[in-house]
């Protein structure tokens, strides 16, 4: 069985997104988990993932999400959760392959992705999406670990 394991060289490849995410400061356990408060960075620009309530003013109106170059932004805390409509169980290995959703943890929106173009660069515009974790299957993501484990 593969799960997600916690290291700082692990990439995290969202589908959907793309550029490569490392997960930051889970050194400590031993696998990703179900419920594990994570910050994402995008390894080629060194910025995390980011996102706070300020709406796009142009495309899906929705919650925004950037990236920022500041270390210690709560806005850039995500917490793993099942996929839309299913359940895990806190502290279960999350497994390379698996459909989960990132929940942004100051805003209680999921990461979400759809057919709108993003305003600064063109390509497909990602944002935040629901109330208190609830939406749609937009806000699913597979979990590609890279290399063997």
């Amino acid at each position: 069985m593969n799960w997600f394991p916690a290291k700082d060289l692990l990439v995290l490849i969202l589908l959907n997104f793309s550029q490569y995410i490392d997960i930051i400061g889970a050194s400590t356990q031993q696998f990703v988990t179900c419920g594990s408060v994570l910050k994402l960075i995008n390894t080629d620009y060194r910025v995390r993932l980011h996102s706070h309530d300020v709406k796009y003013g142009t495309g899906s109106g929705q919650q925004s999400v950037t990236g920022t170059e500041v270390q210690e932004d709560i806005n850039s805390h995500w917490q793993a959760k099942a996929a839309t409509g299913k359940t895990c169980v806190r502290g279960e290995p999350i497994k390379c392959e698996s459909t989960i959703r990132l929940e942004h943890v100051e805003t209680k929106k999921n990461l979400h992705s759809h057919l709108f173009s993003s305003p600064l660069s063109g390509n497909q515009e990602i944002s935040c999406y629901g109330n208190d974790g609830e939406g749609d299957t937009g806000d699913n993501w597979i979990v590609i670990c890279s290399g063997r484990y």
